[in-house]
Order: structure tokens, then sequence, then C-alpha cells
């Protein structure tokens, strides 16, 4: 959903001559659990879409109140972050802090939410509580370990670096340090997982990187799925360049020694390593989970196609990764947009107004060398108060122009939704 501030003003009925009533940072909040004196928007984790929710509530009504719990000080975006692998961009290219989200008025706590509590409309945090009003919630994905042997157990002798930070960097760094000549093995989760392409744009350019630089190397990719699940002609036809790819469908890892410095599938075939990348299978965020916002499953959020209320919990909009059940991809330009929507959804029924039906939109770049992209584009309707895919087209090739293309989008998302 590609909505400019300007329109998202006008869905949401104020004119953009309210923008000036943000003013500057807003005051502290007195002592974390200062009580509730008009309306209440809380707003858990601070990625693409809980920060674009924050952000847009107070565009769209500068009298609510917002506060988002974020533990970290800074945002990391994990799209381009596998060109930090291969050594094409740096971390600090993609890290921001929240400092512009002030600006807007947003009152940021950097602590994690404890627990939340439906019934009673409030949010745990340290030793009191939060009242809401509306709670939208974006805890992202968290990863099942006990799903590989021995991964939790390994620690950071075993990186996932699925999420950007520290293990991203420590990751290159184990790349950087293999000898020419060694093996390494990454594994893919089975769907659902957050960002579909994003294990096939990391093989990519892991390959790239050691067809650069460590020509007798080699990259085993083991996938749970029987095939590539993503822009999966685009991305065969990018390996061709890499002879150094070996690619293994239904090969779902089930154990990790990092003593032995193998893996193993479920087919019983055992891989040795000298870097490894584990994947693991994913759910939603703990506090998602701990609240009883999944379904059956007890991994994904189910939501209403239209608010993105959650269909057990009155109140409580759930967005981004955690979500199940819409025809989107869990992608950080699906999260963008689900914040939008959500934030005019909220103020809509926060000043008793109809609830704008707003479809989403998506978005995803993937680089398959240090020069060339490729990239898919996702345009939906809503149908009888559902989601539904009306077009998906491709790029019809690999190329420089797509490269750039994808860096003019990451500043504009990235402003967007930190800005």
């Amino acid at each position: 959903m590609n909505v400019t501030r300007r329109q998202f003003l006008r869905t949401t009925g104020f004119g953009v001559a309210a923008v000036g009533a943000l003013g500057g940072c807003a005051p502290a909040l007195k002592g974390d659990f200062a009580p509730k004196t008009g309306k209440r928007v809380v707003v858990i984790g601070g990625g693409w879409g809980g920060a674009t929710a924050a952000k847009y509530v107070r565009l769209g009504d500068p009298s609510i109140e917002v506060i988002l719990l974020e533990p970290n000080k800074e945002f990391i975006s994990c799209p381009f972050s596998n060109l930090v692998l291969s050594g094409i961009r740096t971390l600090d290219s993609m890290t921001f802090n929240y400092g512009r989200l002030r600006g807007h008025g947003v009152r940021i706590i950097h602590e994690a939410a404890g627990s939340i509590e439906p019934a009673a409309k409030r949010v745990r945090l340290g030793e009191g509580w939060l009242q809401y009003d509306k709670l939208i919630v974006s805890p992202g994905v968290e990863f099942q370990y006990e799903q590989v042997q021995g991964l939790r157990e390994a620690g950071d002798r075993v990186l996932h670096a699925w999420k950007a930070g520290p293990q991203t960097v420590a990751l290159a760094n184990q790349l950087q340090s293999m000898q020419d000549g060694g093996v390494v093995v990454m594994s893919v989760p089975p769907v659902a997982y957050r960002c579909p392409p994003g294990p096939y744009e990391r093989a990519s350019q892991i390959a790239w990187y050691l067809k650069t630089k460590k020509p007798r190397s080699k990259l085993i990719v083991l996938d749970a799925n029987p095939n590539v699940v993503s822009k999966t002609a685009l991305f065969r036809k990018a390996w061709e360049a890499y002879p150094n790819l070996e690619f293994r469908g239904s090969n779902k890892v089930v154990k990790v020694d990092p003593g032995a410095r193998t893996v193993t599938t479920e087919l019983g075939d055992t891989v040795k390593y000298d870097v490894v990348n584990v994947i693991p299978p994913q759910r939603a965020g703990t506090i998602a989970v701990d609240a009883d916002l999944v379904g059956a499953d007890k991994r994904w959020c189910e939501v209403n196609h239209v608010t993105y209320e959650s269909v057990k919990h009155k109140d409580i909009h759930v967005i981004g990764d955690s979500t199940i059940g819409l025809p989107v991809p869990k992608s950080g330009n699906v999260a963008n947009a689900m914040g939008k929507i959500s934030a005019a959804v909220v103020v809509a029924m926060l000043n008793g107004r109809p609830v704008p039906q707003m479809p989403p939109g998506n978005t995803c770049y993937s680089w398959v060398s240090d020069k060339e992209a490729i990239a898919v584009v996702n345009v939906y309707r809503i149908d009888n108060g559902k989601v539904v895919q009306i077009e998906q087209k491709l790029t019809p090739a690999q190329s420089p122009a797509v490269a750039a293309n994808s860096l003019g989008w990451a500043q504009s998302i990235w402003n967007d939704v930190i800005g």
C-alpha cells in the first residue's frame, strides 16, 4: 500500500494542518505508569509495523496519546542486511534511532512489555501496568529452537542472523575468516517464516562472495521446502552463475552438532561444515502466544482482514509477521502497510467514524549479486471483508536497474517507518 502522508491524513479525517499540532517532542511520562487521562494507544514492538503504526496514529489524530514499547534503542532493517554478509553494505547504513518518532509526539519506553491482560485492557510494564483504549501488537517472530536438536544449546556457535544485528556482523566475520576451500551450510525453514525470498537472497549473496573471494569454497543450501518458495525461476536463473552453490530441497535440518561441525537432515543425511547458518522454524512473538492471540496452531495470529483486530480479543490489533490467514508475505513492506492501515482504523474507531477499507500492498527486492537484483510486486483489494490478491508482477530478469530502484525504495520506506 503506497499511501502518502497527505492521503493518510485525508483518510483519517484530519486535515494536513493538523500535523502542526504535533509540535516538537511530547513531554515525558511521569514515571513509566502515568495514569491515562485521554485516549491512549499502546504499541508493542518498534519494528516495521509497530513504528509505522505509532507514527501514523499521531499523524491521524494528534490528540491521541501513543506509547511505543520497544526494548531496542535502535531500529535495524532486516531488508538489505543480507548484503552485509557479502560485504556490499555495512550494518550501520541501515541502523536508525527513534528520535524522529519522538518528534511526532510518540512516547517511547525502551522496555519490553511483560504481558497483556485483554479483559482489563492493560499491559504489564515492569512492576506496573499501562492502560490502553487500543493496543497494537507488532511483536515480529520468535524462533522454535526446540525443533532443531542441539540448536538452543549451541548458543552463538550456530548463528541464525535472521534478526538483523550483532549476529549479522558475526556471520559476516565467520565467512571472511573461513579458509578458501571451506564449506558453508545454510538451512531454510519450512513455510511460513519471515521474508519468503530472504534465504534465497542470502544464498545468492554468500555464493557471490565465495565465488569472488574464496573460489575453492562451496555453499550447500538445505531447504525444508521442496523447492525455492519465492521468485523461483528468477533465483534459479541467477544461480546458474554460481556453480559453487548446491541446493537440496526437502532437506529439513533437524539436528546440529557444533562440536562435530555437522548438521543432520530429516532424511538422515549428515553434512559437515566450516561455517553454518541455521534459520530455525518460526512463530509469532512470545507475547502474542502468551496473550492467547495465536490460533489453534499455536504459531500465528488470526485477524480481521480490514481492521487487523484479533479474532480472539477485542481492541487488540495484530500486525506484521505474526499474522496469518491473509494472502500476503511476511515482509517489511507488508508490515509497513499494516502499520498505516491499523493506525487509520484505530483513529477512526476512537473517533466514532466508519472504518476505512484499505488493502495492503507489497514490493520486494532481492539482490542476487553485487550489482543486480530481482523484484516482485503484489497488488491486493478488499472483497467481501477479505484481502484478495489481484495481481503479481515479477521483473523479467535480474538487472542493475532493479538494484538501483531498490536503493530508492529503501530510503523512502525507511523514512516512512522511522522518519
